[in-house]
């Protein structure tokens, strides 16, 4: 990870005041970590959303669709330029959020989506997460981050108490959903768990002796925000047109997908290269009632009130509007 207070300081200097001048014509935005929690970003791509609503608005736009890794990597690409918009899950936002206030300012568009996390392990090496021990790991697409490491931090804290809170973070190393999957179902080395997301928890689940141990809605109490985008309060005040593109892209992107699941499950299969999977499938997990598609925050909240209490923030939001954007589809939000 890049140096957080470089990355910060020239974020700053930044956010000197500039003349007036045109909106951007290219944007960038990260893919995201993929599967189900980024449907919505493949969907404005396969179908040019982002680019139809700035037309409309009157601005002509190009966007630059990449893939550049987990959330640590996004943070670091918001910071230095590289990226416009990003996506990833409420820690990795909440931190961000945190170290820019007093320069760019990150904030969130709106969910994404709300859906589990679970954690799927070898029955036979890892029955519980209690009994995690030795030289054991547990697989997340970010330590310290992700929303995996904090639902665990959450879980040590009710079980534990406070200072059991970090128990749980020695067991974790960084690895993406498919290398995950691949050390998990093969059963060698040390990954004996892997918090995975749709559809990477299902395909492992197809193998004999792997079992869900816990998911993050049971610890939240809830359905849960999954994913989120985010933006610098620079970009949006300096390219509001863009901006509102990228918020009704997204909205739309979210409705497209429950009008037609077949279509949007089409979409995810080629956004994972066509195979592995069939469009049934993919179905079947969009009509899971816990699987949604939501501009408005569930539990955000909780998420920041509990990583201030134990230090990971050193800010407190007050509320969700500390946190996102004004608009109608995050008021009510959470």
């Amino acid at each position: 990870m890049k140096n957080w207070k470089a990355l910060v300081a020239a974020a700053a200097v930044a956010v000197a005041p500039m003349a007036a001048s045109a909106e951007v014509s290219e944007l960038k935005i990260p893919l995201g970590a993929g599967g189900f929690g980024f449907l919505p970003l493949h969907m404005m791509q396969e179908h040019k959303l982002i680019e139809k609503f700035a037309e409309e608005a009157g601005v002509k736009v190009t966007v630059n669709w990449s893939n550049i890794g987990g959330p640590a990597v996004m943070n670091d690409a918001l910071l230095s330029g590289s990226a416009h918009f990003i996506s990833a899950g409420p820690p990795a936002f909440l931190i961000l959020w945190d170290r820019t206030r007093a320069n760019v300012g990150v904030k969130s568009v709106a969910a994404i989506s709300s859906m589990p996390m679970h954690l799927n392990a070898i029955e036979s090496k890892l029955k519980s997460l209690d009994e995690i021990t030795g030289a054991q790991k547990i697989a997340v697409t970010a330590v310290k981050v992700s929303i995996p490491s904090i639902i665990m931090q959450m879980y040590a804290l009710q079980k534990y108490g406070r200072d059991q809170v970090f128990r749980f973070d020695p067991f974790t190393v960084t690895m993406t959903h498919p290398d995950a999957v691949i050390a998990l179902v093969s059963g060698s080395g040390n990954i004996v768990g892997h918090w995975a997301s749709a559809p990477f928890d299902a395909r492992e689940l197809k193998e004999p002796g792997i079992k869900t141990l816990m998911n993050s809605d049971d610890v939240m109490g809830g359905s849960t925000t999954f994913t989120q985008m985010s933006t610098t309060s620079k970009f949006q005040a300096e390219n509001p047109k863009v901006f509102g593109a990228v918020r009704k892209a997204l909205k739309r992107s979210q409705e497209m997908i429950g009008e037609d699941k077949n279509a949007a499950a089409a979409v995810l299969l080629k956004s994972m290269g066509g195979k592995g999977w069939d469009v049934a499938e993919l179905v079947a997990i969009l009509n899971n009632p816990r699987t949604k598609y939501t501009p408005r925050p569930e539990n955000v909240m909780k998420y920041a009130n509990f990583m201030h209490e134990i230090g990971s923030l050193k800010n407190k939001p007050a509320g969700i509007g500390d946190l996102f954007f004004d608009g109608p589809d995050v008021a009510g939000g959470n």
